[in-house]
């Protein structure tokens, strides 16, 4: 593989440890970023997954959290976000031909991982869509030690009586050429950057609230808004299959925030008391993103994540 230096942006809440940046082409010729930080003496690698609308800078700190705890770290701007292409002609918006396609940014991130010489073993940490990509690649071999998972996708929280509509409308408003187009309910711009602090649906810390719209508002091009029909489509479609698929064989620990407004408790509750080697963590008042939350939160997550890919190396 063929990487070549990509920016990363440290001037906003860099990592404590010196990073770098790389573009990736996927095997269907979408160029991607990816971000490593590797400390010293690294005992492994793990593989990062984040959710819809973000970028590698937003783990910067989490980087730094795993590197103390002697992991390096390599993360993912999926196709369209981040600096990754975009994938239609308005960049604020979310979009993916067909979720499988995360899969080839899958495949070029491991294939990245290897050129660079990153220590194994490799675990996945997932994050909401990043969940989502990730059990997928469980289930498409990928190698790794254990998972971990925050928030994940595999489901999306919408209304009992609104799921038929959302499930129709993803399918006619392509078949009508409007696949391209917002769902009714979301925006073009970027939530952190339009949604008060005060009951947002991510994180309960002012600082790291701060730290995202900060970094939004230095590096626009960072920023996207909500999803296209198409990826509405594509992730409702995706969620269900992977429901309906038994739990991998190996180590996973899930931390869920018990104020989740975001994604599908109930599947993360299916899935997990179905996980053999799977523990939930329920995160007390925690929002969706609980590796944004108070710095004594996170540090409990990573303490227990580590422990748990140190037992699986």
């Amino acid at each position: 593989m063929t990487l070549s230096a990509a920016p990363l942006f440290t001037d906003v809440y860099p990592a404590p440890l010196d990073g770098a940046a790389y573009w990736a082409t996927t095997a269907d010729a979408v160029r991607i970023r990816l971000g490593v930080w590797q400390p010293d003496g690294a005992r492994g690698t793990v593989l990062l997954f984040p959710g819809r609308t973000e970028y590698i800078e937003k783990y910067a700190s989490a980087a730094g959290d795993l590197a103390a705890r002697g992991f390096a770290t390599l993360a993912v701007d999926w196709r369209g976000q981040g600096l990754a292409d975009r994938l239609l002609d308005d960049p604020r918006m979310g979009h993916v031909a067909q979720f499988m396609d995360y899969q080839l940014d899958v495949q070029a991130a491991l294939e990245a991982a290897r050129a660079l010489a990153l220590p194994e073993p490799y675990f996945l940490l997932g994050h909401s869509m990043g969940g989502c990509i990730g059990l997928r690649a469980l289930y498409e071999g990928l190698p790794v030690s254990a998972a971990a998972f925050t928030g994940p996708m595999w489901g999306i929280r919408i209304s009992a009586h609104l799921r038929p509509v959302a499930w129709a409308l993803g399918r006619m408003m392509p078949a009508l050429g409007q696949g391209h187009r917002l769902p009714p309910g979301t925006m073009i711009d970027s939530y952190v950057l339009t949604a008060p602090f005060e009951d947002n649906l991510l994180t309960t810390d002012a600082e790291m609230y701060d730290m995202m719209r900060d970094q939004l508002t230095a590096h626009s091009d960072l920023a996207l808004g909500g999803p296209s029909f198409v990826w509405l489509r594509e992730a409702l479609d995706e969620t269900l299959a992977l429901s309906r698929m038994p739990a991998p064989n190996l180590p996973c620990d899930t931390f869920l925030g018990t104020n989740e407004r975001i994604v599908h408790v109930g599947r993360i509750q299916a899935r997990m008391d179905s996980w053999e080697d799977g523990h939930l963590h329920l995160i007390q008042h925690g929002e969706h993103e609980v590796l944004m939350e108070d710095a004594r939160t996170r540090a409990g997550i990573f303490d227990s994540m580590a422990a748990r890919f140190a037992d699986a190396a």
